[in-house]
């Protein structure tokens, strides 16, 4: 399946996808559903031109997975960037997009930071390990960082210096 950046053109699709994550996977991502849904199509459009975001799109154009990546913004922290939003849909799963979006992604900023972050759900086994194959390694934790439907979850924090793994 191809792989490619949306642009602010594609808001529509973006927001489709990303609402469908939030909706499926309430545990997976520190933003709920209704902070998002109700945004204006703008919005999303926005958010495509202060990320770059990477898709997985079938022949017909339905698109079936997800991966941001923005830099920080602080001149300080410029050699740091940020991967987040990973989301595969349920039927594309098991074909290694998850492992193609993530390639994508740090391919697009090796040459852009040092060292990428990222959150993940500590009660989710197979993207911790994807991480892992990648080079990612978790640096600390935080604990009950989100509550959802009353049930508080922790995500771990990991990172990969970009500048000690190899290009994949």
């Amino acid at each position: 399946m191809p792989l490619r950046r949306l642009t602010p053109d594609d808001a529509e699709a973006f927001r489709a996808l990303r609402l469908e994550a939030l909706r499926l996977a309430p545990a997976a991502y520190g933003t709920a559903f209704e902070e998002e849904a109700g945004k204006p199509l703008s919005w999303f459009g926005e958010a495509l031109t202060r990320s770059d975001v990477f898709v997985a799109e079938g022949a017909s154009g339905c698109l079936s997975g997800m991966l941001a990546y923005r830099g920080d913004p602080m001149l300080k922290r410029r050699h740091i960037g940020h991967l987040w939003g990973m989301y595969v849909r349920q039927e594309a799963r098991g074909q290694g997009l998850g492992a193609a979006l993530l390639a994508a992604c740090m391919a697009h900023a090796r040459p852009r930071v040092a060292v990428l972050q990222l959150m993940v759900g500590a009660a989710n086994p197979d993207a911790i390990r994807l991480y892992e194959r990648a080079g990612f390694r978790t640096y600390g934790t935080e604990a009950d960082s989100l509550r959802v439907a009353g049930v508080t979850a922790a995500t771990l924090l990991m990172a990969c210096r970009l500048d000690e793994t190899k290009a994949g």
